[in-house]
């Protein structure tokens, strides 16, 4: 079994020009360990978050000549797929690694989730505030966040959910990236540590019942 900790030449896949080329990569070199991770993250997850938790790699099917430029693991209630649910993320891509939170575009009834967490933000976002670099990302892709957790105030926390319901591309990520340079010398046990560290912090938002 490969191991599940991301080194150099991992993240220098993402510099691969051209679509077959890089997607050889990440299915060789990147989606193994992806894999890895997945398996070892699910079980501790699930007795996190108190259901059964599911983990599930990217594919990236339905891309055919834009290569990625990033690609995960995610991890949500349904064996099927993640989408529809809310989710948790580890996504590695040229400069850094996240460990995410997402209520993504597809979620099944995102205008419900915005409403359940306007009714519990009051309680949760001091909770949430308090892990340091807790950030907030425009979109599930970006690598660097728009702003960090701490430094907005209770209302602009609460109000990231507006947007949500609203539009049919709205979404809410908040989690945290750490610098490619700086994840590429850990072990296995510290990319663990990490993911698990930070969907614990999140855990809240995710068993939100809308």
């Amino acid at each position: 079994m490969p191991s599940a900790a991301f080194g150099p030449a991992d993240y220098q896949v993402f510099d691969v020009k051209g679509f077959e080329p890089r997607m050889a990569q990440l299915r060789t070199r990147v989606r193994p360990k992806l894999e890895t991770l997945g398996r070892s993250l699910a079980p501790t997850l699930a007795r996190s978050v108190g259901a059964e938790t599911f983990a599930h790699v990217a594919r990236h099917a339905r891309r055919t000549v834009n290569p990625p430029e990033d690609t995960w693991v995610a991890f949500g209630p349904d064996a099927r797929g993640y989408k529809k649910h809310c989710h948790f993320k580890v996504a590695v891509s040229r400069h850094c690694v996240r460990f995410l939170f997402e209520v993504g575009p597809e979620h099944a009834d995102k205008a419900r989730w915005a409403v359940a967490w306007k009714k519990n933000a009051g309680n949760l976002t001091p909770v949430l505030r308090r892990m340091k670099d807790l950030a907030w990302f425009k979109n599930e892709h970006d690598e660097a966040p728009a702003a960090a957790l701490g430094d907005m105030s209770s209302e602009d926390v609460i109000a990231l959910a507006d947007d949500v319901g609203r539009r049919r591309d709205g979404q809410l990520v908040l989690g945290r990236a750490v610098a490619a340079e700086d994840a590429a010398r850990w072990s296995e046990a510290k990319y663990r540590e990490a993911a698990l560290t930070t969907f614990r912090a999140l855990a809240p938002l995710y068993r939100l019942r809308v």
